[in-house]
């Protein structure tokens, strides 16, 4: 299912004006507002002053962060009808962790920090009517509960200057990263797929967008391997299943297009747990069979192929037609009985109920069998309108195209084809100012394990790439490879110039916005600049 809940975290120094923007949002849309110094004066049975809230504060118990999940949880559960929790307000690193932890595949997590000019802010204290007598603003922000604020800065979502700003200007440009406004169209599916030649970082796209939708669409074959890095850090590659399988409980689909590697699937369907009633495999699914995979043996060397069977599963669907037992398909197959059902019906009944729905493509443009780089692709085309194909999804049903580009693109080790000016790994740590051995060390293929080959950025193949998919938006990965200093980067802001002039090139060459950055491989996700 998709988020139930919109958590909003403001935090910031004393007098930002965090409890101002906390009521103005309740004023303009139906919120819960969570209190934290309401709630330790709740504890204690009395409103407590400043001194005696910051005092109460130092407590390594509230310094963490599950006192306040629960509060959101109790605020969710009276919510009515309200889908948003504002709280007022986190003041460390520890209690934002610990909520997006909490949060996590459930609630989306919106942090806004408040800054502005001490002076003025000093003013607005000493003005205000909750100054403790004889306590300025200066000795009030001395308290060692204070002295954390302004490292949560670095870490928030949004970061606003409140000297200046209306109370009801900056609600709405909180409320605009908030109402996502999905049924508006009629339009309930988007799509992810590669602009290059695959490893464009898919995976870790979809997991951080897989909260969003009820239903969850992958297809292709295990040749396409999607690395995740999951809660607490947990890394692990799909090769059959969704990538955002274990980053929500929504349901899963693989369609008529998928080619089945039974051993891989069951593997990974006992890997992430996943029940019968969550995974719905399209009768028509093809299987992979021994004699596939010693098929491929030779395209190994002759083309780079992952040599997994997947083609020459496809190539005996075509050309063995009518031929009794030449192939089988999913409905064949005894183990996969209990997630074997009309993926059709299933498709629909997202559509009547307003479900939302991600599909994500596998492998890259680039490698398509009809638009791709003949004879170094793979067996079908990989292309938007492919991917909704092989579905079962509708073209008048998309809403939004995403392409994912790499920073450098890359090619799997061997004979993989032509990929433009062909650079090494030393020279794209030297630019960043990455180490270089660990980077080689993560560039090995998802299942190949080879040592991955790496070129200089392709404009032409952006513009066709957003060409032949119909881009809504573009994503733009590994941007610490443009700069080692983009890893620190939580928002748009923070990305180095170098690299937001290279942002602003792509949205010019490709005639669609840059909305999600990926700056390094964490459980944080990219950065979202998306308005929708």
């Amino acid at each position: 299912m998709a988020y139930s809940l919109t958590v909003v975290l403001l935090s910031g120094a004393i007098a930002t004006g965090k409890t101002t923007l906390a009521r103005s949002l309740g004023q303009m849309a139906g919120v819960q507002h969570v209190s934290t110094s309401g709630l330790l004066s709740a504890t204690a049975g009395r409103e407590l002053s400043r001194s005696e809230l910051q005092q109460a504060g130092t407590s390594a118990r509230l310094q963490a962060g599950g006192w306040i999940s629960e509060a959101v949880r109790q605020a969710a559960s009276n919510a009515a009808p309200a889908d948003v929790v504002v709280v007022d307000a986190v003041r460390t690193l520890e209690q934002v962790s610990d909520l997006r932890t909490t949060a996590a595949g459930q609630w989306r997590i919106l942090h806004v920090h408040l800054r502005g000019n001490a002076g003025d802010l000093a003013a607005r204290h000493d003005a205000g009517s909750r100054r403790e007598r004889g306590t300025s603003w200066e000795q009030a922000m001395r308290a060692s509960t204070e002295a954390a604020v302004a490292s949560l800065e670095a870490e928030a979502d949004v970061v606003a200057d409140t000297t200046v700003a209306d109370p009801a200007e900056l609600a709405v440009r909180v409320l605009a990263r908030i109402d996502r406004t999905w049924r508006s169209s009629g339009h309930y599916a988007d799509v992810l797929v590669g602009g290059q030649w695959g490893s464009e970082g898919k995976g870790h796209l979809a997991f951080f967008l897989a909260p969003e939708y009820d239903l969850l669409v992958r297809t292709g074959a295990p040749n396409a391997g999607h690395k995740i890095c999951g809660r607490n850090g947990r890394v692990y590659t799909h090769r059959q299943l969704p990538s955002g399988t274990t980053a929500t409980d929504s349901l899963l689909l693989l369609g008529a297009g998928a080619v089945i590697d039974i051993g891989i699937l069951l593997r990974e369907i006992g890997d992430c747990q996943v029940q019968p009633g969550r995974l719905a495999v399209d009768l028509a699914a093809l299987i992979i069979e021994d004699r596939d995979i010693a098929a491929e043996t030779a395209l190994k060397s002759a083309i780079g192929s992952t040599g997994t069977g997947g083609g020459a599963a496809q190539a005996r669907r075509i050309t063995q037609r009518g031929i009794p037992g030449a192939i089988r398909q999913a409905k064949d197959i005894e183990e996969l009985q209990p997630y074997v059902r009309e993926t059709a019906e299933v498709l629909e009944q997202a559509r009547r109920r307003g479900g939302r729905v991600l599909l994500e493509g596998t492998q890259g443009t680039g490698l398509s069998i009809v638009h791709g780089t003949y004879p170094h692709v793979t067996s079908r085309d990989t292309t938007a309108t492919s991917v909704l194909a092989e579905s079962g999804v509708p073209p008048q049903m998309l809403r939004r195209v995403v392409v994912a580009l790499r920073a450098y693109p890359i090619r799997v080790g061997g004979p993989s084809g032509p990929m433009g000016r062909e650079i090494s790994w030393e020279t794209v740590a030297r630019r960043s100012g990455l180490d270089g051995a660990a980077v080689k060390a993560s560039e090995l293929g998802s299942v190949s394990g080879n040592q991955r080959r790496v070129a200089e950025f392709s404009w032409a193949q952006l513009r066709e790439s957003a060409r032949l998919n119909g881009a809504t938006d573009l994503a733009l990965t590994f941007a610490d490879y443009l700069d080692a200093r983009n890893r620190r980067a939580r928002r748009y802001s923070q990305l180095t110039a170098q690299t937001t002039e290279f942002i602003a090139e792509m949205e010019t060459v490709a005639q669609a916005p840059v909305s999600l950055i990926s700056t390094g491989f964490d459980e944080r996700g990219p950065i979202d600049r998306r308005h929708w």
